[in-house]
């Protein structure tokens, strides 16, 4: 993985274990598409789960490989913009519990009993996970001083 910039106060591992959304981007046949997705970076890789049954997105990792993610941390009331844009190669990936349990948890809170019934007892024959290798990435903080008083 190349860093190509990286002007990131906290760091890169710091930021991406935020529960922040990533933005999977992909080329199909007809058109680009963006999917938002909860994420877990782990071994220099972003893990998502995927439901194979209704979901196009997973099909599309087989079909076109190439791929980008966007991870974005914005605050309108402190001026906060950070941002990680990461070019790489996807693929589909057995299911594996436990990184699946380690990804849930990021969003939802080790407390695997609170969980909404969805997130619980997930098939590994129904998901798989998605696993995205970035080749290049920028990492920026685009932050700006937010005018006193003013919130959007």
């Amino acid at each position: 993985m190349e860093l190509v910039e990286d002007t990131l106060d906290t760091g890169l591992d710091p930021f991406l274990a935020r529960p922040l959304f990533c933005f999977l981007t992909q080329r199909s046949g007809s058109g680009p598409r963006i999917s938002p997705l909860w994420f877990l970076w782990e071994y220099g890789a972003i893990w998502h789960v995927a439901q194979l049954d209704d979901r196009s997105y997973p099909r599309r990792v087989r079909e076109y490989p190439d791929s980008a993610v966007a991870v974005v941390d914005f605050d309108p009331e402190t001026g906060r913009v950070e941002h990680v844009g990461m070019r790489g190669t996807a693929s589909l990936e057995a299911f594996d519990r436990s990184t699946a349990g380690r990804l849930l948890a990021k969003y939802l809170g080790d407390e695997r009993r609170e969980w909404p019934e969805r997130f619980v007892g997930l098939e590994t024959d129904d998901y798989r996970l998605i696993r995205f290798v970035p080749e290049t990435v920028v990492a920026r903080d685009q932050s700006y001083r937010a005018p006193a008083g003013e919130s959007v």
